[in-house]
């Protein structure tokens, strides 16, 4: 039989932020192989995705983008008509699934799904984001305090990508049905030790002369440590860094020789970039386990993380390089790691093939997959059964 699930992100994968990602990877495997209808709402952001199943389909909401523009907060407003859609594709669905609760799209998404009783499975990514700015940083640990709260709580399934993130809500939601650690896949044919190295003169040019290419992929943000790694490369001014992404706070805007830029790369296109980079550099808070560090891994990149980042999966920690994020000596303390790091060509080059073979082994689209198609199945029948009968007195 065939499911009908309407599926709600924030963003499209243009945007190129993680969380989209993974509902990219997960909804093109439950389409493909699992049996599910899939209805995809999202705000529009570019050109709608390629590359899925007819039974795949797409509902671009439009949006006001002015507080990720202006402030780095991805948090897009959506237009009534938009909203008016989205209830009217809720009321056909068997089940809603969220990626994350506080976005303005999944939070009406929920309250949909509510008020017309379809059940709703969340993947929580991220908790608390320790923001600059003490007026947004309070507002985000209340809104998760509150409508956070409620959404968790309310839901019939939690999915949490991180253990920490899971540890966090779990001090003040009571959960439906416990809460399961589900770590994201990678997809091995794209990212892998065995592919083309980006070839630009300058990261070429580089490694011939013997200094190490650092690269950071990502969203250029506050959260993301983009005032660290601007430190970092003015204290390594002989070594290329290599900022993949885009974002309101623009590194090429740095005036640093051994910075540059580089925009609109994913999937294979961005396996180039892990393969030619001796270290992903990510200090970055807030994020549960960012899927730009698996990618890495799986491509034979070791990364250096903050101690939080690696919480975030514990056994993977032990093929990660870890230093403390958060305190008024980050930088120095980063500066010393990634010398000592950098010193050892040998254990730089053993942590890339020892994390390389670990993504391979333990990260599996397919098998995440396979857990959510039976999750979603098993709600979905849990729905019918509760259900009256119409005639049983």
């Amino acid at each position: 039989m065939t499911r009908h699930l309407v599926l709600v992100t924030h963003y499209y994968p243009g945007h190129l932020g993680g969380i989209e990602k993974v509902a990219a990877e997960l909804s093109r495997r439950l389409a493909n192989s699992h049996g599910w209808t899939i209805k995809w709402a999202a705000t529009r952001n570019g050109a709608l995705p390629d590359g899925f199943p007819d039974t795949v389909q797409f509902i671009p909401a439009a949006a006001w983008n002015g507080m990720d523009k202006y402030f780095g907060v991805p948090w897009p407003i959506w237009s009534p008509t938009s909203l008016v859609v989205l209830w009217r594709e809720i009321g056909k669905a068997d089940l809603v699934h969220l990626h994350d609760v506080l976005y303005f799209g999944n939070a009406f998404a929920w309250l949909f799904a509510s008020l017309r009783g379809i059940p709703v499975v969340v993947t929580q990514h991220v908790g608390s984001v320790p923001y600059h700015s003490a007026f947004i940083r309070k507002l985000h640990v209340l809104a998760n305090r509150t409508l956070g709260r409620f959404v968790l709580s309310t839901a019939q399934q939690v999915v949490f990508i991180s253990p920490a993130v899971m540890d966090e809500f779990g001090r003040f939601c009571r959960f439906k049905s416990p809460a399961v650690y589900w770590p994201n896949g990678v997809d091995t044919e794209i990212f892998n030790p065995g592919g083309e190295f980006a070839s630009e003169p300058v990261i070429a040019a580089r490694r011939e002369a013997g200094k190490h290419v650092f690269l950071f992929a990502g969203r250029f943000v506050e959260k993301k440590g983009l005032n660290i790694l601007h430190e970092l490369a003015q204290a390594f001014p002989e070594d290329l860094w290599v900022f993949a992404g885009h974002g309101p706070i623009d590194p090429s805007h740095w005036g640093l020789p051994n910075v540059i830029v580089v925009r609109g790369v994913s999937g294979p296109e961005l396996a180039r970039y892990y393969r030619a980079a001796d270290l992903l550099v990510l200090p970055s808070v807030g994020e549960g386990f960012p899927l730009v560090v698996q990618e890495a891994m799986a491509c034979g990149t070791p990364a250096m993380v903050g101690e939080e980042t690696s919480e975030g999966c514990p056994d993977a920690r032990a093929f990660l390089f870890v230093e403390k994020v958060g305190s008024d000596d980050t930088v120095r303390l980063w500066t010393r790691r990634l010398a000592e790091i950098v010193a050892d060509p040998n254990q730089l080059q053993s942590m890339g093939l020892s994390a390389s073979a670990y993504a391979q082994a333990n990260w599996s689209w397919e098998k995440v997959a396979e857990r959510y198609a039976g999750l979603l199945e098993s709600v979905v029948m849990s729905r019918k059964s509760s259900s009256p009968v119409k005639g049983r007195k």
